[in-house]
């Protein structure tokens, strides 16, 4: 397939045969972003031409690019075309932020959700512990970089978060990339290492605050904390990196937005 004077080869399986054809346009259009053909807040050619090159209809070409819309893979700009969605802040606040301020049922006032402030508590290269090891699918024993942050919002800690990430995927990162990295985590893996998070697993679970987590939030030794376990995903559903966030929810909820999948 030719799209913009670049060679895509079709990616078509025959398990995707047996899906619905805009559902292997779909899978067409991710593997041509994922592939690196179109980086973060790059344009796709027009739909004409990317029906053209697909061989299918603008019909289905369509419903396939308003899919990748709705899972935040592209980005729809009025007037100007259809963009690889980056990794921003407004991005992170909306899919992957969830800790906001009590909500006080006495007040209408709109709140806008505050962006946090991070501190680096921790980097260190070591080797990959069994459960690490299970939620990157990777050996015991591999090399994974381990970061320690705190979270604070309005200057008081709220979030204590450990991430495992595979050094083998992140090559040449660094304390000093990653610390000084211009934008989100997430944008730091997108734009350095094109590796775009699109959605994330997790499990919560109500946890008394280890020695390190109560230093981290400030808190006695044992208070109860909200404990979230995230397995971020890339295309294909691979893992991405693995964060466990010990939240403080005496002032604050963790807030997630549900609708029904279409």
């Amino acid at each position: 397939m030719q799209v913009n004077n670049k060679t895509v080869p079709p990616q078509t399986s025959p398990a995707d045969e047996s899906l619905p054809l805009y559902r292997q346009v779909k899978r067409e259009l991710q593997k041509i972003i994922e592939d690196g053909h179109y980086g973060p807040g790059k344009p796709l050619p027009s739909e004409a031409t990317l029906a053209l090159a697909l061989q299918v209809s603008i019909g289905t070409l369509r419903h396939a690019v308003d899919e990748l819309v709705h899972e935040h893979v592209l980005v729809r700009r009025q007037g100007k075309g259809t963009f690889v969605a980056p990794h921003n802040r407004a991005r992170f606040m909306f899919q992957f932020f969830h800790v906001e301020p009590r909500w006080d049922p006495e007040d209408d006032t709109p709140q806008e959700q505050e962006f946090p402030e991070i501190t680096c508590m921790a980097f260190a290269r070591d080797n990959a512990d069994a459960l690490e090891a299970r939620a990157l699918r990777i050996k015991p024993g591999e090399a994974v970089f381990r970061i320690e942050n705190k979270l604070a919002l309005r200057g008081r800690p709220v979030v204590h978060d450990r991430l495992a990430l595979s050094a083998m995927m992140f090559r040449n990162l660094t304390e000093k990339r990653f610390i000084e990295r211009p934008g989100t985590v997430y944008a730091l893996y997108q734009t350095d290492f094109g590796i775009t998070v699109l959605r994330a697993q997790e499990r919560a679970r109500a946890v008394p605050a280890s020695k390190a987590v109560a230093r981290a939030l400030a808190l006695p030794v044992g208070t109860p904390v909200m404990e979230v376990h995230r397995l971020a995903l890339t295309f294909g559903d691979k893992p991405v990196e693995y964060r466990i966030s010990s939240i403080n929810t005496q002032a604050h909820d963790y807030v997630s937005m549900l609708s029904k999948a279409s």
